[in-house]
């Protein structure tokens, strides 16, 4: 009962902002005697997304003077959400946030707090920005959308594929049974070696599991959702695979879930998780990791017998969010900054030279204004193809307790060898339905 109960005080301090918003006076945000509307804008606690904002704002107000654009960072402290949670507790949150993420998200959708934007008659940033197919996945339980996702990266894989080479593979494996065989291989050849080392398969933290077991359920269940509302409808028959695969490698020695320093990098490891901001970190760090000599990048593999070829993934996304506790002439001032920001794609295109993050759309690869900045960043194209295939964080304002669960019941164990795929599945079922009955 401890969560119910923590949610209905949270939705009781959120709910009375009403009144607070309503009864403040307009001193800092809001509308001026002089006819100026200033908006507040928080973005991610990170000096690139920041600086892009700063720009932006700038650019807007030249040709907006009615409308003031304060562009402040996130603070961290002691996390961006509590952080958020706390501001708007306190009657002092922005008109417009970005680095919000689904799951966050629906907490806040749940204490109505956030704008539904499918409802606001003047916003069309989903049209002139070219993302229908992207904005497919962030879709709530309720029919609402509350979030503009600003950049998606689509999580890939990456693999040593100098190593794979040395033990006969020109390509990556694909399947399950495919890197069963690899590893198989691989071990022989070299014992010290494994399939994938990464600490954090044995590591139960919440967000852990978006780069493990939400990046494979993804491609083995074609994107299905693990809950909706207050409902667990996760497709078991995936991820049963997913469990057995774990187990399988886990038999054959393939993983190593002890902390080592940069697994992948040394060639402990031949395959991992891949973000695209690794890539700025490897040339400062290690310069020698070359695309398609070093290491090429791939989708998530899938259980045999799938079609590989566009197989759904994890996107670690996060987006903006509009608060509805503020006036009228602020929401309007919103709309018109988040209008103006998309209709040009030439501001995607500063984002992602800012950021190195694809922009959250679905013509990163055909839309003529990208084409240059593919050129020179040709590794960043699987991600920009993978943006329609990115699945966001689950829409359950109780993620974090959910994705704890799924590693201290199972992804956890299987990893370690400690519960059959069967017996995984049941115990983390039923600890999930449970907290999902807890409202």
């Amino acid at each position: 009962m401890r969560i119910k109960k923590a949610g209905m005080i949270f939705l009781i301090f959120l709910v009375s902002l009403t009144f607070l918003t309503g009864c403040r006076d307009n001193e800092e945000i809001g509308t001026s005697a002089t006819g100026v509307t200033t908006i507040e804008f928080w973005t991610a606690p990170n000096p690139p997304q920041q600086k892009y904002w700063e720009q932006m704002a700038r650019e807007f107000e030249k040709e907006n003077p009615d409308i003031k654009v304060v562009v402040t960072p996130m603070k961290e402290t002691p996390s961006s959400e509590a952080y958020v949670i706390s501001a708007l507790i306190g009657g002092k949150g922005p008109t417009l946030a970005e680095n919000i993420s689904r799951g966050f998200a629906a907490q806040l959708a749940e204490s109505r707090v956030l704008e539904p934007l499918n409802s606001l008659r003047n916003l069309n940033v989903i049209q002139s920005r070219k993302m229908e197919k992207t904005m497919k996945a962030w879709v709530f339980p309720d029919g609402n959308q509350y979030v503009i996702p600003v950049y998606s990266n689509s999580m890939l894989v990456g693999w040593r594929i100098d190593i794979l080479r040395e033990i006969g593979y020109d390509q990556p494996p694909e399947t399950y049974s495919e890197i069963i065989e690899v590893t198989k291989k691989l071990k022989a050849k070299y014992p010290d070696k494994y399939f994938w080392a990464k600490a954090d398969l044995a590591d139960p933290t919440a967000w852990k599991r978006w780069f493990d077991f939400f990046l494979l359920y993804h491609a083995a269940s074609n994107g299905n959702a693990l809950v909706q509302g207050n409902r667990f409808i996760a497709d078991k028959e995936a991820g049963m695979k997913v469990f057995q695969f774990m187990l399988d490698l886990n038999k054959e020695k393939g993983l190593l879930s002890k902390q080592v320093k940069d697994p992948f990098e040394t060639g402990i490891g031949i395959f991992t998780d891949l973000g695209p901001w690794t890539f700025s970190y490897w040339k400062e760090k290690f310069p020698e990791m070359k695309l398609n000599e070093t290491f090429t990048l791939a989708p998530p593999p899938v259980p045999d017998g799938m079609k590989a070829e566009h197989p759904k993934t994890f996107a670690d996304s996060k987006g903006i969010v509009l608060f509805s506790q503020k006036s009228e002439a602020e929401k309007r001032a919103a709309i018109r900054f988040l209008n103006w920001v998309y209709k040009d794609h030439k501001h995607d295109l500063t984002l992602m030279e800012t950021t190195l993050m694809p922009a959250a759309r679905d013509d990163l690869l055909s839309n003529e204004t990208f084409r240059p900045f593919f050129e020179q960043n040709p590794v960043l194209k699987p991600y920009a193809e993978a943006v329609p295939d990115g699945v966001p964080v689950m829409a359950n304002p109780k993620y974090n307790h959910i994705q704890t669960i799924i590693g201290q019941q199972a992804f956890n164990q299987v990893v370690k060898g400690k519960k059959t795929a069967d017996r995984a599945w049941t115990d983390m079922k039923k600890e999930i339905e449970e907290v999902l009955e807890d409202e």
